[in-house]
């Protein structure tokens, strides 16, 4: 097994008399098979659906050539994402936006923690889009993302997942303690509560805060880009194109969302998720072709996961 910027990729060779190679893509949840039959450097490829990710068999004409080593292209999805299939979690209002619903309006001040969740296993997946908080939208809390996130987990015992969390204002509440300004990730084992969520104690384990916005609050009315990449062994957060989180470890799968907690008036958009560039990797022993080119994609679509 090799393990890359994104996705695992397993490779076999089967050594028979068909060429058969396959391999699995364990980070994005879906299992691409090549067949061919020795018919000098030219294939048929099928993509073989094995769950919701994939909604259609896409084929493809591959180049071979005898060779030790094995390329594999990258594979993109095209156009924002439809949000008509997620999902709320907790408190909050969530309404959809646009004319592809696109984009979604949380209105309310959530008395408590509030997601918006893709309800799909999420690791290997380089997710970007957009946040903004009205001018005015009369608070100063938090907004941010999950990650790994399952249904039910605000109220689970056995949650785990990540939090990103971006607060405009320091904050003393009461009970709760102090809520700090700034972005920052950490980590959710068990049930969260209000408290806990405030001031990132209990079962929030601050692991990191971000390089340049970790002491720093958003701002009312300024529309901010976000990049995103969830694996299994690391998280990478950009904001206006500058790199805030980077954090290695071992990380649950489970769905991307919004998060909100104690703010209204957030807009999330143009959300994109795109399947990472992965680098030439060898063959197993009695490996022996060169997987020279991959034609373009039909579109793929995610879908809610049964």
């Amino acid at each position: 097994m090799w393990t890359k910027t994104v996705v695992e990729l397993h490779c076999f060779d089967t050594r028979n008399e068909s060429d058969r190679l396959s391999y699995i893509l364990t980070g994005v949840q879906w299992v691409k098979k090549i067949m061919w039959q020795k018919q000098g450097d030219a294939c048929t490829v099928s993509w073989i659906k094995t769950t919701s990710f994939l909604e259609n068999k896409v084929k493809h004409t591959l180049k071979f050539v005898a060779l030790g080593t094995c390329l594999l292209g990258s594979t993109a999805m095209a156009g924002t994402v439809d949000l008509s299939s997620w999902g709320a979690e907790g408190d909050g209002s969530w309404a959809l936006q646009g004319v592809n619903n696109d984009a979604v309006y949380q209105s309310i001040n959530t008395p408590k923690p509030a997601a918006f969740i893709n309800k799909i296993d999420s690791q290997g997946a380089a997710l970007s889009g957009k946040i903004k908080v009205d001018n005015p939208s009369g608070d100063d809390d938090f907004i941010g993302f999950v990650l790994g996130f399952d249904t039910g987990d605000f109220g689970s015992a056995t949650a785990d997942y990540l939090l990103i969390d971006w607060k405009r204002n320091d904050q003393y509440v009461s009970g709760w303690g102090d809520g700090d300004k700034g972005l920052s990730i950490s980590r959710v084992s068990g049930a969260l509560s209000e408290a806990d969520a405030w001031a990132h104690t209990g079962a929030v384990t601050e692991l990191d805060r971000g390089t340049s916005l970790g002491n720093v609050g958003w701002s009312e009315g300024v529309e901010y880009t976000f990049d995103l990449i969830f694996t299994a062994s690391a998280v990478q957060v950009k904001v206006n194109n500058s790199l805030e989180l980077n954090i290695a470890g071992s990380f649950e799968n489970g769905s991307f969302g919004f998060y909100n907690f104690s703010q209204a008036k957030v807009t999330y958009s143009g959300i994109e998720e795109n399947e990472a560039v992965i680098s030439p990797v060898p063959l197993p022993a009695g490996g022996f072709l060169l997987l020279a080119g991959l034609g373009g994609l039909g579109a793929l679509r995610r879908k809610k996961k049964s």
